[in-house]
């Protein structure tokens, strides 16, 4: 088989998983939320069922807005999907891998973000608005806490690049003996993954409240195709990060070849990682409620110190 057609073929898997595990993530976090508040619940797929209705419902669009309204979702969805090619999910060795393709994931992540502030001040809402203000807050924070954490697990592959990184520390090549960067680097990734994904305690996906609202009031004035696109793009996000923290940090169980079993393995081991830490996160909503919106900045503010204290620890072990 040529390079070209097994890049393609790798390509079109790790869409197939991405777009496949996204909305069971989002079920399975609420299926844990139920179950801890004594309740049934919906089951795991329903997410499935509701993308798929939205799909099939007219969009309703305000004659204030521009451009921008209409395409925020398709450039959300596109960016969001194109930065999970750029992270290994079931093979370390992705086809799209490159040199610094770390600072390529934090910008197409932060691309949709941009256009998504910008659709909800298009919409002229007040909801729309305030939400949009706090999200530039919320990612001017986590952006920088993102970068600091990867790079101090970076520094110890040598290479900006996912792949060689996820590969190496499989591998165990050029790991540090002392785990307290690779911790701290942890602690401040996961902090930043509830940041960006809009959990507990920095955002509720489940409210409507105006006063606690960020992520849910940009999308208020959207529906139809353009809700489900978003609402697909939101469970991306969520695996992109999931898939981040399962194997930058922990990435045993990964397939560092092409090997049909070892891939088989691979994807199996992924499914389990994520999962996993989708139920963490269930159960850490049932057990923390909601900052308030000041406190937030406090709580992105330890992720960063975190992220630095990481790399200042290598350096400092490293000599």
């Amino acid at each position: 088989m040529s390079p070209i057609i097994q890049s393609l073929l790798l390509v079109t898997a790790q869409v197939i998983v991405l777009l496949t595990v996204s909305p069971f993530l989002v079920g399975l976090i609420r299926k844990v939320k139920a179950r801890f508040q004594c309740r049934q619940g919906a089951s795991v797929f329903q997410p499935y069922a509701d993308i798929a209705k939205l799909f099939r419902k007219q969009p309703v669009i305000s004659t204030t807005t521009s451009w921008i309204f209409p395409a925020t979702p398709y450039i959300l969805f596109a960016s969001t999907l194109s930065a999970g090619l750029l992270v290994p999910t079931f093979i370390s060795q992705t086809p799209l891998n490159f040199s610094g393709n770390i600072i390529a994931l934090v910008y197409l992540l932060a691309l949709g973000t941009f256009f998504l502030i910008l659709a909800g001040l298009d919409a002229g809402s007040a909801f729309g608005g305030m939400g949009s203000s706090r999200e530039a807050i919320v990612a001017s924070l986590t952006e920088p806490a993102m970068i600091l954490s990867i790079f101090a697990i970076a520094l110890t592959a040598g290479s900006t690049n996912l792949s060689t990184i996820v590969h190496k520390t499989a591998l165990l090549e050029g790991i540090a003996t002392d785990p307290s960067p690779h911790l701290m680097a942890l602690a401040a990734l996961f902090i930043v993954a509830l940041a960006e994904t809009g959990r507990v305690p920095v955002d509720n996906p489940a409210t409507h409240l105006e006063l606690t609202m960020i992520h849910e009031a940009m999308v208020l004035e959207y529906s139809g195709r353009y809700l489900a696109l978003i609402e697909w793009a939101a469970g991306l996000k969520l695996a992109v990060f999931l898939s981040l923290i399962a194997n930058v940090f922990a990435p045993w169980g990964i397939a560092t070849t092409l090997a049909p079993t070892a891939m088989g393995i691979g994807l199996l081991v992924y499914a389990v990682k994520i999962a996993g830490l989708a139920v963490l996160i269930g159960v850490l909503e049932c057990m923390f409620a909601k900052l308030r919106l000041f406190r937030v900045t406090d709580l992105l503010g330890v992720a960063f110190i975190l992220a630095l204290l990481g790399l200042l620890f290598f350096y400092i072990l490293r000599s």
